[in-house]
């Protein structure tokens, strides 16, 4: 039996906690965005006139509070009955009105989830004697959010937020030890990539996976990092370094792109000079880090699907049908956009990777 090509299952929205049905028989374009580094966003625009909207042009639907209104809690979930997912929950931050030129009106809500509250708060300070884990839960204390954390780390001397956002300092912070931030709910999570729960989606070409970009490329890959800095206490200087077994390490098989790299085109060696440590672990941590950063990337994918509530970031993906050498599982989901319109029903655009490449089951001649 043939798939149905789109998939056209309105969204359901709940504001304040109740069900605003006006918003889903209104509701002509839906995107929720998210990627690794958080804040998961969402814009959906609704007609301003017709069904719901009597009276004269000026009695326009949704702008006077009923159904949303700046700051309201938003809930949005997609899907046909059976597959229903919530894909975003936070609140509204702005609102808009369209009036076009022979168009319908329409009003536009944009929203973003709890972590709006670390994007809106800019300062400078020092966290003497800490974790960047231990920093993540203090900053969701201090924003009324809870925090769940997973992060393993070296404990810093100090660390200084220079001038930033919560939110900017929090992903530098992640991006460090290559851990991943998100919020659900009023939950604050700053987890390493093995620790972050996700789903397991299969995408077969031609079924779910309606088109698909793949590529294997060597020109960021490295057969070792270097981080170098100086300690102190000691006297001396830092030099740790990160090879292929940080990435194997997370890999079941196949080839990475660092043993790749060095086969074909010979040892590279990337070193670090933006951040300098001030101790070994700081620089192994951070060394390693990186080295994942680019092996974790040697393959990668954008593809669209015919609306996969289920597919989230985070979510353990196996394609099938795409060709031999990148067939199968391993996949990691880093980026997602949920997209409702009355044209094309409900698709996802995901973006994900993975650091091998399958065998060869022949020699090239």
């Amino acid at each position: 039996m043939t798939e149905p090509a789109v998939t056209a299952v309105a969204p359901v929205f709940t504001v304040g906690g109740d069900l605003v049905r006006d918003l889903g028989r209104d509701c002509v374009r839906l995107e929720v965005c998210e990627g690794v580094e958080g804040l998961r966003t969402l814009q959906a625009a609704f007609l301003a006139s017709g069904v719901g909207a009597k009276g004269p042009q000026e009695k326009l639907a949704h702008l006077d509070g009923t159904t949303v209104d700046l700051g309201s809690a938003l809930r949005v979930a997609l899907g046909p009955d059976a597959q229903q997912r919530t894909v975003f929950e936070g609140a509204v931050s702005g609102l808009e009105l369209v009036l076009g030129d022979g168009d319908p009106p329409v009003v536009v809500a944009h929203a973003e989830d709890a972590l709006m509250r670390l994007r809106m708060t800019r300062r400078s300070r020092s966290y003497p004697h800490t974790t960047d884990g231990e920093i993540a839960e203090a900053l969701a204390r201090e924003h009324g959010l809870r925090a769940d954390v997973d992060a393993a780390g070296p404990r810093y001397d100090v660390v200084q937020q220079f001038n930033q956002s919560d939110l900017a300092f929090l992903r530098e912070r992640a991006r460090l030890i290559q851990a991943e931030l998100w919020c659900t709910g009023t939950t604050l999570h700053l987890r390493t990539r093995p620790a972050r729960p996700g789903t397991a989606v299969t995408l077969l070409l031609g079924r779910d996976l309606l088109s698909a970009r793949l590529a294997a490329d060597l020109a960021h890959q490295r057969s070792e990092v270097v981080v170098t800095g100086y300690d102190a206490d000691r006297r001396e200087a830092v030099d740790e370094r990160a090879g292929p077994e940080a990435v194997e390490a997370e890999t079941s098989g196949g080839r990475t792109g660092a043993r790749l790299l060095t086969r074909t085109l010979g040892p590279s060696t990337s070193l670090r000079v933006r951040e300098v440590a001030l101790d070994a672990a700081e620089a192994g941590a951070w060394a390693r880090a990186e080295m994942l950063r680019r092996g974790r990337r040697f393959v990668t994918v954008t593809g669209l699907t015919n609306g996969t509530p289920d597919l989230v970031v985070g979510s353990r993906l196996t394609l099938q049908d795409v060709g031999a050498p990148f067939n199968g599982p391993g996949y990691y989901v880093t980026r997602l956009r949920h997209r409702f319109d009355l044209e094309h029903g409900f698709r996802t655009r995901f973006e994900a990777e993975r650091a091998t490449l399958n065998e060869l089951t022949s020699s090239p001649p």
